[in-house]
């Protein structure tokens, strides 16, 4: 009898393997599923004695081809790919509005400058006059527009971080969920290899938004952290990360857990929100400040040099310009009602013709400006350097992207090589579980045939 219980046990463990290479199979292209295979192992004699070969093959459990060095990987250049893609679209807009020929703060710069060359000339003259101011009122727009479109990128990265945040709260609720019912199934001796897969999968995706540190437990559960060690998922609870706004217009970010709240740095989170923080602080806010001042010190300049001439009628210069760095949209702007006839090109006032003035004005173009991040440069080529490093940034984080896709799709690779479903192997193995379970069943019969044999002679 010992032959047909051993053979019935292959027969069983056959087709376990089977079923277990069917769930294979059936998900060969599903995204994130990890293969599974069987775990055979003999069973002892359950009789003494040397002639007792054993008591045949059990399936003490389905392994779940699973490296967690190459999840982490994964994972890690998740967080990468994420941080640099984010930003790529805000360099890549504002590098289009700065280095646009038409509507450059190099072009209105060289208009404005033109029309004061032209107006050298002949300083009397009213149009060339009034050209100086239609020049300047559309330098003014320049740098009025830039500033708006720099403060719509701030917005908008307010808005996405805020959606961000509340993805990365979603996710750390299913993942904590995920985690209790991974927990109890394991308690209950079921198979939870599809709630880890999916586990792993709601991982993967909140590392692509922020930095993580995963901890395996003993219980089957997954803690996750911050990189700086902030707590987002612990067991069945999971934290909460909110963002509040300043008046200054930055944000604070906190993660909430149990009775604890934590202040997060404005640095290093990785992930998309990582890359939002660092194209703020690093890119826009220095850009921001940098084409404020630019304006500030142009009409500071224009205004002073103004001041030390006289008009044609022999009356003081007055300002041109008005800077206003509490709003974006009117930032700078010419002093409504100026008229031509109020420029003051003249050096003394009693001799309307004279241009010494103005030709002060006109060398204003080589004057100095100091701006964050370029020191002191000449006014006609600061716009060019602001250009010219907001392209290398942006070159760099194009190329940091490249290199983190690159990573990514290796890790992929590298995880698919240990985790992924192989359909030629899977094929060899549906053969060789197919040939085991009719071999067993061949045993099954022949011990029929030896038993029916042996009723016969007893008989």
């Amino acid at each position: 009898m010992s032959i047909i219980y051993n053979a019935l046990s292959g027969a069983l463990a056959a087709q376990a393997a089977l079923a277990t290479t069917s769930q294979n199979v059936a998900n060969a292209m599903t995204p994130g599923y990890t293969r599974q295979g069987v775990l055979l192992a003999s069973v002892q004699p359950l009789q003494s004695g040397t002639l007792s070969a054993g008591g045949g093959v059990t399936v003490p459990a389905l392994l779940r081809f699973s490296d967690g060095y190459k999840s982490l990987q994964m994972w890690s250049a998740a967080s990468e790919l994420g941080q640099r893609t984010t930003s790529q679209p805000y360099f890549t807009q504002l590098e289009q509005v700065m280095g646009d020929e038409e509507s450059g703060i190099n072009s209105g710069l060289d208009a404005f400058f033109g029309a004061l060359n032209a107006a050298s000339v002949d300083p009397t003259s009213s149009p060339l006059r009034q050209q100086i101011i239609t020049a300047a009122d559309a330098l003014a727009q320049r740098f009025n527009s830039l500033t708006q479109v720099m403060s719509n990128q701030r917005q908008a990265i307010v808005q996405q971080r805020h959606t961000m945040i509340s993805q990365i709260n979603t996710l750390t609720g299913d993942i904590a969920e995920l985690n209790r019912e991974i927990a109890a199934t394991q308690g209950t001796g079921v198979n939870p290899s599809a709630l880890i897969d999916a586990r792993d999968s709601k991982i993967d995706e909140l590392a692509g938004l922020v930095a993580l540190q995963v901890v395996d437990q003993a219980d089957g559960t997954r803690s996750i952290s911050l990189r700086g060690g902030q707590p987002l998922v612990v067991g069945s609870r999971a934290a909460t990360m909110s963002a509040t706004n300043n008046p200054d217009g930055s944000q604070t970010l906190q993660v909430a857990f149990a009775s604890e709240a934590f202040i997060l740095p404005k640095s290093g989170l990785g992930g998309e929100l990582g890359g939002l923080e660092d194209y703020e602080t690093k890119t826009l806010l220095p850009m921001i400040q940098s084409v404020s001042d630019m304006a500030e010190q142009l009409a500071d300049a224009v205004n002073t040099q103004l001041a030390a001439g006289f008009a044609p009628d022999g009356t003081p210069g007055t300002p041109l310009f008005e800077f206003d760095s509490t709003t974006a949209t009117g930032m700078l702007r010419v002093r409504p009602g100026v008229q031509g006839s109020e420029l003051a090109f003249s050096s003394t006032a009693t001799a309307g013709g004279n241009s010494q003035n103005l030709l002060a004005l006109i060398g204003l173009r080589s004057q100095p400006v100091t701006l964050p991040g370029l020191g002191s440069v000449s006014l006609a080529d600061a716009s060019t350097q602001l250009v010219a490093k907001l392209g290398m940034d942006s070159q760099q984080n194009q190329a940091a992207m490249d290199t983190a896709q690159t990573v990514r799709n290796q890790a992929e690779e590298s995880w698919k090589s240990t985790s992924g479903v192989n359909t030629d192997e899977e094929a060899i193995n549906l053969m060789q579980y197919q040939q085991m379970y009719q071999a067993n069943m061949k045993v099954i019969a022949v011990a029929n045939e030896l038993f029916s044999s042996t009723l016969a002679i007893l008989g």
